[in-house]
């Protein structure tokens, strides 16, 4: 058989006559494309993950710690001395002109604002002994919305804030409290800073402890041989 017989022959395939393919005839296979790389912000993988995980762990913290300012808003209001007063149908007086009970509500918001840094400061530490960044500043933010939620919440709460509308409801020569107030806007503050020094004060003394590398003893040198 010649070429040109080679060439022009047919081959039988399911029954039907097929031409063999020239190799102009043969589809081409494209070359693989390469994969399309991730993009690389220089941040290694580990680190993105530990860092996403660091912000997860202080939003939670941060919203368990403000809400939590509910119990602070009630303590308050519950343990805070009022301070009576009474009208003579024109104006509204201290009943006490020396009391001290305004002091007093600014001292015990203080003073329950200190123990709830105390406990929640601990709770964090119990929680998470490793501590970081994230656990830090989820306690000092959560502290501080929920020193403003306790404030309002007391507030709010309390006797009302119009004082002629209590006072005519009240009638003439009646005692009637005054509104609850927080005339020491520093007390706010009082919450996050404890429970930052709390936390970080736990995590010093009994925080994990990096390993420390094994001491390396010099071989000494051998006697020289005579």
């Amino acid at each position: 058989m010649t070429a040109d017989d080679a060439r022009h022959s047919r081959t039988w395939h399911d029954g039907n006559v097929t031409a063999p393919l020239t190799p102009h005839d043969q589809p081409s296979t494209p070359p693989p494309y390469p994969a399309p790389e991730a993009p690389n912000d220089g941040v290694p993988e580990e680190e993105r993950m530990a860092l996403g995980q660091e912000l997860r762990r202080g939003a939670l913290t941060a919203l368990l710690v403000a809400v939590s300012g509910v119990v602070l808003g009630l303590l308050w209001l519950w343990l805070a001395p009022r301070i009576p007063l009474i009208s003579d149908g024109k104006a509204v007086y201290l009943k006490d002109s020396e009391g001290e009970q305004a002091a007093g509500s600014d001292g015990t918001f203080v003073l329950i604002a200190l123990g709830m840094g105390v406990v929640t400061g601990a709770v964090a530490f119990w929680r998470c002994r490793r501590g970081g960044v994230g656990i830090v500043l989820g306690l000092a933010v959560g502290a501080v919305l929920g020193s403003l939620l306790a404030w309002r919440l007391g507030v709010w709460l309390g006797p009302t804030q119009d004082l002629v509308a209590h006072a005519k409801a009240v009638g003439t020569k009646k005692v009637f409290d005054a509104p609850l107030e927080l005339r020491a806007k520093g007390a706010l503050l009082i919450w996050p800073i404890a429970a930052t020094l709390v936390h970080l004060g736990l995590i010093s003394t009994f925080g994990p402890r990096d390993a420390q590398p094994a001491p390396r003893w010099d071989t000494p040198a051998p006697p020289p041989q005579s």
